[in-house]
């Protein structure tokens, strides 16, 4: 990283935290240049890239001020907790029946699981993808169906160094995206009618595999920026036999909650004490905002209790299908199933993976999606606040591409839906996160495509919608 880029970082953390306030003025150029012992030049390149991402605007013979992102900021949703019941999981229908009606190319993709693909390195991955197979050799299209290929599992591993994870190259599988991961980890650890803590509101995928494994939900609620209630979640080990959590700890799927590194050793703890295995979908990971990877759970497991599944999907080839699972005491019975169901992933898209990995650049792309996801953010966080009630409140999570938004309780999320998407505009309501289909007056909206004035004007018919019950 490059000194100006990493300048932008430390301001940009400012901003995030709060220390420089929407419409606040930024250091001077010349002050920023004495306080951090940088070239004037270096402070104005940072300035430049934060202006790209949208973080501060220049003002004429004033200087450079944090965009007011908001010009009336929405507060954030609260936590509601209560004591957690085992629920029998039936959301299969209403999921694909939401997910059904989100195909249209022209609708407006706030309901969207993906980034859109325009923010991909995908004609590079192409030629990593030509390169890799050219070289690869005849028995290695057989020999890297077992355990994955032997290049992408050390590239991975190398990414958990960057974490604080030392992690042996048996302990990893490489599997067909992430859901089939965090599918062979429950399968491992569980039978038909045992009880999974999940979290409260969590990813419908979530809800869908504990329904066709025929697994009861226990839902622990999540705080909308700390993440999962750790009072709650004690109290239902303690009170129910509970035989796996299956748990988001950084920017959680819808909230984008994510743990403090703090209470990320206390929920270790917590299990280790009770001997519950974790199941971590960290598929998110490398969509932070800021400079400094998050740590997972994982990196605080000492008896291989934390089973680790990450996933391209998200961050760089949604289409190629491939994922992992570090999968710690587990690992080989997660081996063994996977080699009982689908074998492996493509041979060559791992290839072509480990390649770019390798050669491609792969954290340039990232630090440029990163940029690009916050600043969209900030756009429709503004834009909310522009044409939301004043009753709204709203996520503001440190990374990824999902905001989730609380309306007044009149505001009947699975009408909106309807009634939004007969206007062009998908949105993912609140009760198909849910195994009790709760948070009816609640959506999440995804802001992972390029800011237009088609995406401002449906902020604004969303508005209209919202206002209307």
């Amino acid at each position: 990283m490059k000194r100006y880029e990493k300048l932008a970082d430390e301001i940009a953390a400012l901003i995030r935290t709060g220390l420089l306030a929407p419409g606040e003025k930024v250091p001077s150029v010349r002050h920023a240049s004495r306080t951090y012992g940088v070239s004037a030049s270096t402070v104005f390149q940072a300035y430049y890239l934060l202006e790209d991402r949208g973080l501060i605007q220049a003002r004429a013979r004033s200087g450079y001020f944090v965009r007011e992102h908001a010009r009336r900021p929405l507060h954030e949703p609260q936590l509601r907790a209560g004591a957690a019941q085992a629920t029998e999981v039936d959301v299969s229908e209403l999921v694909f029946s939401v997910l059904g009606s989100l195909k249209d190319p022209h609708t407006v993709p706030f309901g969207s699981a993906f980034p859109s693909p325009e923010l991909f390195p995908l004609p590079r991955l192409a030629r990593s993808m030509a390169q890799s197979v050219r070289d690869m050799p005849s028995h290695a299209v057989i020999a890297d169906m077992t355990e994955g290929n032997p290049d992408l599992r050390r590239q991975i591993a190398l990414r958990y160094m960057l974490s604080g994870v030392r992690l042996p190259l048996e302990e990893l599988v490489i599997t067909n995206g992430a859901m089939e991961a965090l599918n062979l980890c429950l399968q491992s650890v569980t039978e038909p009618g045992d009880l999974v803590a999940i979290e409260s509101p969590a990813f419908y995928a979530t809800l869908q595999v504990l329904e066709r494994l025929k697994l009861k939900a226990v839902e622990i609620p999540v705080h909308p920026r700390e993440g999962i209630d750790l009072d709650s979640l004690a109290d239902s080990l303690q009170r129910l036999p509970i035989k796996a959590c299956w748990f988001m700890s950084s920017l959680q799927n819808p909230l984008g909650a994510s743990m403090s590194d703090a209470k990320k050793a206390a929920l270790y703890e917590l299990l280790q004490r009770h001997q519950v295995p974790l199941i971590e979908d960290d598929v998110y990971a490398e969509l932070h905002y800021g400079a400094q990877p998050p740590k997972p759970v994982k990196s605080f497991d000492r008896e291989g209790l934390v089973m680790h599944c990450g996933s391209f999907s998200k961050c760089l080839a949604p289409g190629y299908r491939v994922g992992w699972v570090a999968g710690g005491r587990h690992a080989q019975r997660i081996a063994r199933l996977k080699l009982m169901t689908t074998i492996s992933p493509s041979v060559p898209a791992q290839a072509a993976l480990a390649d770019y990995l390798q050669h491609g650049g792969y954290d340039r792309h990232l630090r440029k999606l990163r940029h690009q996801l916050e600043s969209q953010q900030g756009s429709m966080l503004a834009s909310a606040a522009r044409h939301f009630p004043a009753d709204t409140r709203v996520t503001r999570p440190s990374g990824g591409y999902f905001l989730w938004f609380e309306f007044a309780e009149r505001v009947d999320a699975l009408q909106l839906f309807r009634l939004a998407l007969a206007q062009g505009i998908s949105l993912a309501p609140g009760p198909i996160f849910s195994a009790t289909r709760g948070f009816g007056h609640c959506a999440r909206l995804n802001h992972g495509h390029p800011w237009t004035a088609q995406s401002e004007q449906a902020m604004q018919i969303l508005g209209r919608i919202i206002a209307s019950f």
